[in-house]
């Protein structure tokens, strides 16, 4: 029984304008219930305001929690009352306020709220009302009955809690009420408050709130009804059943008290709508708008919701209950009427549904109870991991959190113990739950269980269905708002009278008999057990059989020693291992080994079991851990091998690696189950004697005995009151001791897990953080000390003992914790938990010693035969710098080496890493052995490491999780290595720092290219004495004088200039094509030294015949470019070359100036020049933003005195006029823009027809610039790859438009070139200057001037480092992932990197076509050395098919790259001091431009897709020094050593040697046609990721140094030849080929690679001389030529290799092949015979010069070239040679062979006297006929020649002869 109410208050309002209680009853507290503080701030939440006019009563009820967590409901009833207006005499004197509207007549009278305030401890809302109602229409209506008398009888009405029964009460006014208490008071009562919460915010709002509640966020609701703010709270927490709300519950708060909500801890609260903007910036509160019907969730709270099918399900229930005509809205035939149960049934059916899904979330929850104490008190926990486990809903986030949750471990106390009343969750729990399962997938039968619970529910309220009348006195008809006559105050009370009454009843309640009523206790149902894992979608998660069986005959072949069978299994075992099924089969399997706690296994046994239970416990995921670690743990104290006299090895010291054995709730969830299986013990044993202690065993047995332990415990719960004292001590005492000993239990067996074999490396504790970290040794030193002393067996060093003595602190800590808690939780007495204490040290102490025994025994045992570590090849000159460490390569992103796209995993593989002075290499072979005769090799150079990071891994097959570290390359690969066991930690620091060393080299000169084949030393110390003095001192003295000279070029000019063309000797004209530095370095010949560097620049300005060296006397004075050698000494501009062309008739002086308006002083120079229209390309960089102003934005501006600025204006717009002139469509006198005089060869168009084929819209091509005054029919200039259309004789420009769109990211046009309807102008400018858009904002053009300005958005060096990072992680992940987001087009798309080539490539074509159409370009972007040299170099390449050569492309690196300063060693970091600066690869974007136009051009490049990414791989490499320091100036500075070459320190000497042995660099599709300009598609689907990015060949590492893979080969060969042949069985030619394993183009070589290896096995066989696969190559293009001349049909059918017609055809890489073999290239005759009787090679030059590699540079000189038999000097044999025939020399030279560079002899035609056929003589070739011979007389000798045939040796003499006759 309870008082109905315990207080009532009078509250009004202070003069203040706060509250205050004017009275209360009664004035003594209660003992037991204390008054509520804070009262008068909850009656008006809003404050209290003085109102103008008289306002309804109102009536709310709040709630209060006090600090028992009790809840007091506070019924406020608030009526107004008049007073005098205190504001009058005031505002007339005083201003107005602030907040009162000036003009307002102020009332003379106002009212202030006064409230009538009940606390009870019981919600009765309706009753509350009345009662507050009555008094107050008592006082109102001044009825009879005194005021006391009604306060007196309600504060002494006594009513039930709860049990359903029903109480009338009367409070002495006439009125009668009746109340009903609900049968069970831990079902909430809800009244109708549920369905209305639904019906304001919706079903999808609430249960976000629902899911909110239970995860423990704050949630606030807003209304302006403070009743239906705690209707919305009690609601909220009614659909909580049976979980209990234990957060702050505030339904209303006070304005005053609003800083509560920004508490840290979760809440639910209400606040009046009138604070909505308070509310504005709290950032983690849930805000629910019940006037709204909104529910706002802030962006930083993450809601978990219901796991799936259940969010479903719940929401089609719930919508069925609110809205049950949504069913049948779309039927023909709808029912008359579905309307929606009343609003109280409707509530009740809502909590049903609520009720439901709890016993759908927790169903199955007693089965991972364990009860730990029955008496005194049972102690219970829940075993969560179990739980989740066997729901598999480990990864459910809801589920994890709500268990995790307060209101949950509430739940379990309250729910735990096994005998108490039950209720209807109990009861769902225990008999439904089956129900439940069956129906949860038909919503009506669901919704008929949920019909069902609601009536229970309803029932539970309402108990009597027919209530009598209510009879309340209401106020006659309230007063209204105008009502003149004044209501008398509220009376103060007598609180005598009051008291009186308390009195009286309180002295009733004394002598009445006490209510006794039996409270029901009884056994509570467990329901059914959890049964098979049932996953989200309900399927049983099975494990195939199969996988089962591999398990258990591996575990039966090991315990019968079948060793080798069990070695087969192994790898897919392990694999089987990854499902939970096969891991508890395993532990069944393990457990039926084990006799009498103990299993003895040898060696190999214990290894492969250790092996087994490592991998299993591997793959646990935490959660999963409770099974398969629990069913482990009693294992791994059983199984052991004997290592010596009375040493035993447990299996624990081999598993400890793994977190579960230091996760504290895995050890506390063990310890209460076994507590659990001993307290049962004890109590079946007391009650029946059954013998049997249950064995620990696991879950499946588990099931039935822990039915027994709670039903063991209810019962004993049952039994304990009618014990006697001394029986109920002894079982408690018994109970205690249980636990006493299972915790020295588990301390025994927490030290096995927890001390490491090793007790000097504390591996386990000191990873994990569980020791204190202070205690806990993490620093190298006293690790590697450790370790070292273990490895020498010296344990009575000092160091060992204070080493494992802090091991051994760390772990009694943790045990120390473990057991503190668990005995505090299981009731152990004090004097036990210390002698724990004391006994714990013991017991770690006593277990390291015999570690140590075991240790040094397990030391001795012969080690696992580990794979035997292999080789790595090494280059020449390359050294080890550390020697082989095992490691393991651990697989990372990428696919296909882990067998995850098909084949067998390659990866992880067991190996070394190899630290050379050049690579860092790992070799091999896969773990998997099925592929264990594989090698696996995966290297870098490690110059081109770019990031290293330490990682740590734990290996499947190991128990250890090793230290790793990952290493990317910029060549695209990835070593994720993790170390071996072996390797100490020590050893791998000194790798690590070894490797930052080789990676860093202070200066250039300890790169590999510099060091290599130089001992170690070197590496360190640079001061080794320079053999060769003068050198060095010549380019230190070059330095000095430079800096002298910066005003007198002219004095060192003539020093300086190399020799002209036309003054070489020979022997000088040949080394310049072939560029070795040695021959022409002499110490002495300072002219050369200087040379060397500019030979590339030089040779190409001859080419292209730019300029002409300043003493040259034969070239004419009107040439408009000159050579100026004004940066000899590298003053002008350090990046520069030291000659450049500038106009002819700008002196050295102005460029001085005008280079400093450039940044870096890199002024505009000449760089091409179109040999057609004769239009320049220049290059500079962007000017400095002085020059910008200066020279765009007013060229034409005069000032008052010439400043200095204003004439280096002036100066460079005469250089820029100077350029201008030069371009011969600028002199012509008709007008300014005519090529009419300049129509050279290349334009005439007669007789050519011209087919457009290539699928361009020609539309689109109207934006092709065309020189106006052309005539019609010339429009067309030939050759174009794009054709024009014929204008209208108004001409499109490019205006500075063009730059915004290529700027902007898309353009219509169908190459991604500029868009079309371009400004028309009128003229077309001259010049062009590409500038950057930032730098040239707001320069105007002026019309009159004759170069405009192209404002382009050009990439940031940054943006492509960025990109580039990207771009690897794209290629090469580290990890693999299944993240959408994490695709690998996805991220090939974020990095940018197509776009940047895409910009790249338009900017490119655009200044291509306007070369094409005669205005010249100039290319001015940021520093002159990046975007810059991309975009020349691209322009050159597209425009000028000889930079598409072998001998164009690398001048044109030479000329563009090297020479122009683009800064190799800063972008590619090679140096410390470019180490932060990181590595950017501007040089492989443009590699990658090139790239993407050989994929869309395959017949117009010399080279192969091989060739580019050899440069790709190798200018990162360092392995030449081609591309090392940043420009000419630091190379020739370096001096000797730059120039020392030993021929390895060229790639360009290393490519040449290369492609004459092998063609792997040459395009069998070679075959350009005459003056090529070639326009690439940029359009990002245009381009392609290239293969250079993502390939790799796991057998032989990359490809690109070519001596290791051939020498690799060839020893893989010879272990492949069998060592005697086998002939029984017929041998295979098939082989498999794996993507990432074999080298594609080695296994399947294309069909001409293919010919060329057959013949030259062929050639090997018949022991001939091999000859070059040129010449062939070369023989069979003439006779092909040959042979279609002779058929009279195109070449094009006889084989597109050949073909050179192909006009206008874009042509791509699909090989036509015609069916008649006759000359296709597959069915050539390859044999030598007939290649000589076929058309001789020298019947056509023209073969020759389609190779422009094979020219030299007087290549126009050949005027006859082939083969000749030349008999030697006296008594010296016949030998073929290639003869050239030079009519501008005039001579006859001869080479070894046609590609030799190298002149073997000279006869000149000025001493031959004459050539007459000859005789054969003795030695002379056979089988030729006898009219081949001929011979040629000299002054000095006879020379004997013999041609192929007799047609051949006519040509010869002929060709002599009228050479001889010229002269």
């Amino acid at each position: 029984q309870i008082l109905l109410v315990t207080y009532i208050q009078l509250v009004g309002r202070g003069s203040e304008g706060q509250g205050h209680i004017l009275q209360r009853f009664p004035e003594k507290d209660w003992e037991d219930n204390p008054f509520p503080q804070g009262i008068e701030l909850f009656c008006q939440p809003n404050g209290w305001q003085l109102v103008p006019e008289r306002e309804r009563p109102s009536f709310f009820v709040s709630v209060l929690t006090d600090i028992n967590s009790e809840r007091h409901y506070c019924a406020c009833f608030t009526f107004w009352e008049g007073l005098d207006n205190p504001q009058l005499p005031k505002a007339e004197a005083s201003e107005v306020d602030e907040d009162e509207v000036p003009g307002l007549v102020q009332p003379a009278q106002v009212f202030a709220p006064k409230s009538l305030v009940l606390v009870s401890r019981l919600d009765h809302t309706e009753v509350f009302r009345n009662c507050l109602g009555l008094i107050y229409a008592v006082h109102v209506d001044s009825l009879s009955v005194p005021l006391e008398t009604v306060i007196g009888n309600l504060l002494t009405c006594v009513i039930p809690v709860a049990g359903g029964s029903q109480r009338t009460i009367t409070l002495g006014a006439g009125d009668r009420q009746v109340i009903q208490t609900p049968i069970n008071d831990s079902l909430p009562v809800s009244g109708s408050s549920v369905a209305h919460l639904f019906r304001q915010l919706g079903i999808v709002n609430v249960l976000y709130l629902f899911c909110a509640a239970l995860t423990e966020h704050k949630i606030l609701f807003l209304s302006s009804s403070y009743q239906r703010l705690t209707d919305a709270c009690r609601a909220l927490l009614a659909i909580m059943f049976p979980l209990k709300y234990s957060f702050t519950y505030v339904p209303i708060l006070p304005g005053k008290l609003l800083e509560v909500l920004s508490t840290p801890t979760p809440f639910i609260i209400g606040v009046n709508s009138f604070f909505r903007s308070e509310t504005q910036e709290l950032l983690d509160v849930i805000i629910a708008d019940l006037d709204g019907g909104t529910v706002t969730i802030p962006e930083c709270v993450h809601i978990s919701l219901l796991p799936d099918p259940l969010l479903q399900q719940t929401q089609t229930a719930l919508s069925m209950v609110l809205d049950p005509e949504l069913e049948m809205a779309d039927h023909a035939f709808p029912p008359s009427s579905t309307q929606p149960s009343t609003l109280k049934i409707q509530d009740k059916e809502i909590r049903a549904v609520f009720l439901w899904l709890f016993g759908q979330l927790f169903h199955g929850y007693r089965w991972c109870l364990h009860i730990i104490r029955i008496h005194p008190e049972p102690v219970i926990r829940f075993h969560k991991a179990a739980f989740l486990g066997q729901r598999a809903l480990t990864e459910d986030d809801f589920l994890m959190k709500v268990l995790d949750g307060m209101a949950f471990a509430g739940f379990i106390s309250e729910r735990g113990p096994p005998y108490r009343p039950t209720d209807l969750f109990d009861d769902l729990i225990a008999n439904q739950v089956e129900r439940i399962r069956q129906e949860e997938c038909s919503p009506h039968k669901v919704m008929n269980h949920i019909k069902e619970l609601a009536e229970q529910l309803f029932k539970n309220e309402n108990p009597y269905p027919a209530v009598a009348m209510h009879k309340v006195q209401r106020p006659a008809e309230s007063p209204g708002h105008n009502d003149p006559k004044n209501l008398a105050m509220f009376p103060l009370l007598d609180d005598v009278t009051v008291q009186l009454f308390i009195d009286h009843a309180a002295a009733k309640l004394q002598t009445a008999p006490p209510v006794v009523k039996a409270e029901l206790k009884g056994m509570v149902p467990s329901g059914p057990p959890l049964g098979d894992i049932v996953d989200r979608h309900g399927h049983v998660l099975a494990n195939s059989a199969r996988r089962l069986e591999v398990v258990r005959n591996c575990i039966t072949y090991i315990f019968d020693n079948k060793m080798l069978e069990a070695k087969k299994l192994m790898p897919a075992v392990l694999r089987a291992l990854k499902g939970r099924a096969a891991r508890v089969c395993l532990t069944q399997e393990l457990n039926q080994h084990v006799l009498q706690n103990r299993a003895v296994l040898d060696d190999q046994q214990f290894d492969y079991i250790v092996r087994m239970m490592n991998c299993t416990l591997q793959d646990c995921s935490h959660m999963d851990e409770h099974g398969i670690a629990a069913i482990l743990l009693p294992l791994v104290t059983a199984f052991c091998r004997k290592l010596g006299a009375g040493i035993t090895q447990f299996a624990y010291s081999c598993v400890q690696e793994h977190m579960v054995w230091t996760n504290m709730q895995f050890w506390e969830a063990m310890f209460y189950s076994d507590v659990q299986n001993h307290i049962r013990a004890l109590y079946l044993e007391a009650d029946g004697g059954e013998q049997s202690i249950a064995q620990e065993s696991g879950p499946a047995a588990g099931g039935q005995e822990l039915l027994c332990a709670l039903e063991l415990a209810s019962e004993q719960s049952r039994l304990w009151p009618t014990l006697s004292k001394e029986q109920q001590s002894e079982r408690v005492q018994k109970e205690e001791s249980t636990v006493f000993s299972q915790a020295i239990h588990y301390a025994n067996r927490m030290s096995y897990l927890l001390l490491p074999l090793d007790t000097s490396k504390n591996r386990l504790l000191n990873r994990s953080g569980i020791g204190d970290v202070e205690s806990v040794s993490n620093s190298y030193v006293t690790n590697s000390i450790a370790g070292s002393m273990a490895e020498s067996y010296d344990t009575e060093s000092g160091f060992e003992d204070a080493e494992s003595s802090d091991v051994a602190n760390s772990v009694v800590r943790f045990i120390n914790r473990f057991v503190d808690k668990v005995c505090n939780e299981s009731g152990v007495t004090n004097e036990h938990l210390k002698a724990l204490h004391t006994m714990i040290p013991d017991i770690v102490q006593m277990h390291i010693e015999t570690l140590d025994a075991v240790h040094r025994e397990s030391k001795r045992l012969p080690p696992i035969q580990k794979p035997k570590l292999l080789r790595p090849i090494l280059l020449a000159g390359e050294e080890l710098v550390m020697d082989g460490m095992r490691v393991h390569l651990i697989s990372d992103g990428r696919e296909e080496a882990t067998g995850a796209l098909g084949g067998p995993p390659l990866l992880p593989a067991e190996g070394a890493i190899f630290l050379t002075t050049y690579r860092l290499i790992f070799k091999g072979t896969p773990n998997d052995p099925l592929v264990g005769e594989q090698v696996v090799t995966r290297s870098f150079p490690i110059a081109s490491l770019t990031k290293e990071k330490r990682i740590s891994v734990s290996l499947s097959m190991d128990q250890f999780i090793q230290e790793g570290l990952q290493l990317r390359s910029c060549t695209f690969q990835l070593l994720k290595i993790a170390f071996d066991e072996e390797v100490a930690s020590d050893l791998a620091e000194v790798f690590r720092k070894h490797m930052h060393k080789l990676r860093y080299p202070q200066h250039v000169q300890g790169t590999f290219a510099f060091t290599v084949g130089q001992s170690g030393k070197t590496l360190v110390e640079h001061k080794t004495k320079d053999k060769n003095q003068s050198i060095k001192t010549l380019s230190k003295n070059l330095v000095k004088s430079a800096k002298r000279t910066i005003g007198r070029q002219y004095v060192t000019r003539k020093k300086y200039s190399p020799p002209t063309w036309e003054n070489r000797s020979i022997s000088e004209e040949l080394d310049q094509g072939s560029l070795t530095l040695s021959s022409t370095i002499r110490s002495s010949d300072r002219q050369t030294m200087s040379n060397v560097v500019e030979r590339a620049c030089c040779r190409d300005y001859q080419r292209l015949g730019l300029g002409t060296l300043s003493n040259s006397l034969t070239r004419s004075k009107n040439e408009p470019f000159r050579i100026s050698t004004v940066n000899r000494m590298y003053t002008v501009c350090r990046s520069y070359p030291g000659l450049l062309i500038v106009p002819q008739s700008i002196p050295d002086s102005t460029i001085q100036r005008i280079s400093r308006c450039y940044r870096q002083n890199r002024f505009p120079v000449v760089c091409w020049r179109n040999s057609r229209t004769k239009a320049v390309l220049l290059r500079s960089a962007g000017l400095h933003a002085k020059g910008v102003v200066g020279f765009f934005k007013s060229p034409n501006a005069t000032s008052a005195g010439p400043s200095q600025a204003d004439s280096t204006s002036l100066e460079q717009e005469k250089y820029m006029q100077a350029i201008i002139s030069s371009m011969p469509s600028y002199c012509e006198p008709s007008g300014r823009n005519t090529l009419g005089g300049f129509t050279s060869t290349h334009m005439s168009t007669s007789g050519r027809t011209h087919t457009y084929t290539s699928g361009f819209p020609l539309a689109s091509n109207s934006r092709l610039l065309s020189p106006k005054n052309v005539r019609e029919d010339d429009k067309l200039a030939p050759d174009r790859k794009w054709g024009s259309i014929r204008g209208s004789g108004r001409l499109s420009a490019y205006n500075p438009e063009v730059g915004n769109r290529l700027s902007s990211k898309e353009s219509p046009q169908p190459n991604g070139g500029p868009s079309e309807a371009l400004f028309l102008r009128q003229q077309r400018a001259y010049l062009y200057i590409i500038g950057d858009k930032t730098q040239l904002k707001g320069g105007k053009q002026d019309s009159f001037q004759q170069w405009e300005v192209v404002p382009i958005e050009v990439c940031d060096v940054r943006q492509v480092k960025n990109s580039f990072k990207k771009l690897i992680k794209a290629c090469v992940p580290s990890s693999a992932t299944s993240e959408p987001s994490m695709t690998f087009h996805r991220c090939l798309e974020e990095s940018e990197w197509m776009c940047l080539l895409h910009r790249v490539l338009q900017v490119s074509v655009l200044v291509v076509e306007l070369l094409d159409t005669g205005s010249s370009v100039m290319v001015s972007l940021e520093d002159g050395w990046d975007v810059t040299t991309q975009v020349v170099s691209l322009v050159q390449l597209l425009s000028d098919p000889y930079y598409r050569t072998f001998d164009g492309f690398r001048l044109l690196v030479e000329k563009e790259w090297l020479s122009f300063g683009h800064r190799f060693s800063h972008r590619g970091a090679q140096t410390l001091a470019s180490q932060s600066s990181g590595f950017t690869p501007v040089f492989l974007q443009f590699l990658d431009c090139v790239h993407q136009i050989h994929l869309q051009f395959p017949m117009e490049f010399e080279f192969s897709q091989y060739y580019l990414k050899f440069l790709a791989y190798h200018y990162v490499s360092n392995r030449f020094r081609t591309f090392l320091l940043d420009s000419d100036y630091e190379r020739i500075e370096l001096g000797e050593p730059f120039l020392r070459s030993t021929d390895k320190g060229s790639m360009w000497d290393y490519i040449d040697r290369l492609n004459k042995k092998t063609p792997i660099f040459f395009n069998y599709m070679f075959s350009p046609e005459d003056e090529e300009v070639l326009r690439p598609y940029s359009f990002i689907s245009n381009l392609k990721v290239w293969d250079f990015y993502t390939e790799e060949t796991l057998s032989e590492g990359p490809s690109y140094d070519w001596e290791l893979v051939q020498r690799g080969r060839q020893e893989r060969l010879a272990e492949e030849v069998p060592d005697k042949p086998d002939t029984t069985t017929p041998k295979s030619q098939r082989r498999i080929v794996w993507p990432c394993y074999d080298s594609r183009s080695r296994v399947v070589p294309d069909a001409i690679t293919k010919l060329l290896q057959d013949l030259q096995s062929l050639e090997a066989e018949l022991g001939l001389p091999p000859e070059k696969w040129k010449d062939t190559w070369d023989k069979i293009k003439a006779n092909q030529r040959a042979e279609a001349k002779l058929e009279n049909r195109p070449s094009f059918n006889s084989s597109l290799l050949m073909s050179s017609n192909l006009s206008h055809q874009r042509r791509s890489q699909g090989v036509y092949l015609p069916e008649s073999g006759v000359g296709s290239s597959i069915n050539l005759a390859m044999d030598r015979e007939t290649s000589t009787t076929s058309t001789p090679v020298a019947g056509r030059p023209s073969t020759s010069t389609l190779y422009s590699q094979f020219q030299s540079t007087e290549s126009e000189n050949r005027s006859f070239e082939g083969i000749l038999f030349k008999k030697g000097a006296l008594l010296k044999p016949w030998k073929p040679r290639w003869f050239v025939l030079d009519k501008t020399k005039h001579q006859l030279r001869y080479y070894e062979t046609r590609q030799d560079k190298e002149c073997k002899g000279v006869i000149e035609l000025a001493e031959v006297e004459s050539v007459i056929p000859g005789t054969p003589t003795m030695g002379a070739p056979k089988n030729i006929e006898e009219k081949a011979f001929f011979d040629l007389k000299t002054t000095k000798r006879v020379y004997n020649f013999c041609a192929q045939d007799s047609p051949n040796a006519q040509l010869w003499m002929d060709s002599i002869q009228s050479c001889l006759s010229d002269a």
